[in-house]
């Protein structure tokens, strides 16, 4: 199980103390934040989540933080210019679905799920002015993004300076013997080691994960529309994993499965063979889908995706649309069928050459539908039209 724990780590604070600490045997209190900044968590969330869920497997405490009060700043550990901060009224339309997507990651039942409101908003400003005295400006810049933005003469908003402050208490607030999280977060989970020595806690243990990035190799961020969705449908899930490109199939296994180092050495060392990545890349969908949907589900999005892109067939349940009229704007179509969020992801559809109906592209800014014309949006997304 260990090895599960472990993989993908970038950096283990301290290696030898953690060791003795799990050789025990003993409940350890293992804490993760997860900041509400938008109403959804993607799979490069959850691939930090999903060790929770192996340390909940040998009998440890999960304390899982839900950024109630710190997403109101946000977190610029991974941002290049000040983050946009949040209302109250934000994070509480963000968190509604959070602990429903969770449950698909980790026992939530058995997770302790502590919102950071409880503490902050009940915070006397003279402890705060005392946790605010054990860092330096100095200390702060030294953090990677602050320091090119600084160098760069780019805005630094003093509340910038809060969150790794905040950070560092929640870890005292917890009592978290250890603290997990992306190699984004090392400058601030460090903070709570720092924080802890000063309220006389035992001082966490610190590991980071690699981050799993997005299919071509980028962040994967909401803002880069990149995301795979915890809560993706199945057949979207499926069809994500399969845009993966060919050298990123190994990351993938190792960051988001649960499929043995072994067999991920075998099936990289096949790559490197010249084996088929199509067939691997089946193979990492099914694993992906099973895992947040199950096994049956994620067979039927495969048996869908054949069926659709190798054999060139129409999906067998292509949702209907009712339409009240037969000529249409474009883009006000694909809006009107739900194949596109808004007018400007139309227009970007369009403008990509990727909208057809019947199979056939289509290039004109109006249109005329009749009853049973089905439009596709993309190489996924189907709608039958019903007048």
């Amino acid at each position: 199980m260990n090895d599960h724990i472990f993989r993908g780590s970038n950096e283990i604070i301290e290696y030898r103390e953690l060791e003795k600490k799990l050789k025990r045997e003993e409940p350890l209190r293992i804490k993760h934040g997860i900041d509400p900044t938008g109403d959804r968590i993607h799979i490069g969330h959850a691939s930090t989540l999903r060790k929770l869920k192996h340390f909940q497997d040998m009998g440890h405490q999960v304390v899982l933080i839900v950024g109630s009060f710190t997403a109101q700043i946000g977190d610029s550990s991974d941002k290049s210019s000040e983050r946009q901060t949040l209302s109250k009224q934000d994070v509480e339309a963000n968190m509604r679905d959070y602990q429903k997507q969770l449950a698909r990651v980790i026992d939530i039942e058995k997770a302790e799920v502590r919102f950071n409101h409880e503490w902050f908003e009940s915070m006397e400003l003279s402890q705060w002015l005392e946790l605010n005295q054990l860092f330096s400006v100095a200390q702060m810049i030294e953090r990677e993004n602050f320091a090119q933005r600084f160098q760069a003469g780019k805005r630094i908003g003093l509340q910038e300076f809060q969150y790794p402050i905040m950070q560092a208490y929640d870890s005292v607030a917890v009592e978290a013997d250890v603290e997990i999280g992306g190699t984004d977060q090392l400058f601030n989970m460090l903070g709570g080691r720092q924080v802890q020595k000063h309220y006389g806690q035992p001082i966490q243990d610190v590991i980071t994960y690699e981050l799993l990035c997005a299919d071509d190799g980028s962040k994967m961020s909401k803002s880069w529309e990149n995301c795979i969705w915890v809560d993706d449908a199945p057949s979207d899930m499926y069809g994500k994993v399969m845009r993966i490109d060919d050298d990123m199939l190994t990351h993938y296994f190792t960051l988001a499965t649960d499929v043995e180092n072994a067999e991920i050495k075998d099936i990289h060392q096949r790559l490197e063979g010249g084996e088929n990545p199509r067939d691997v890349k089946q193979r990492l969908a099914r694993e992906i889908v099973s895992i947040y949907h199950g096994e049956t589900a994620a067979r039927r999005a495969e048996d869908g995706f054949v069926r659709q892109f190798q054999n060139k067939e129409l999906p067998e349940d292509i949702p209907e649309t009712p339409l009240s009229r037969r000529e249409w704007e474009l883009v006000d179509l694909l809006v009107a069928t739900e194949l596109a969020g808004s007018k400007s992801q139309a227009r970007r559809l369009v403008g990509q050459g990727g909208i057809r109906i019947n199979g056939d592209q289509i290039q004109k800014d109006t249109i005329t539908v009749a009853d049973g014309d089905v439009l596709q949006a993309g190489k996924r997304h189907f709608r039958k039209i019903r007048l």
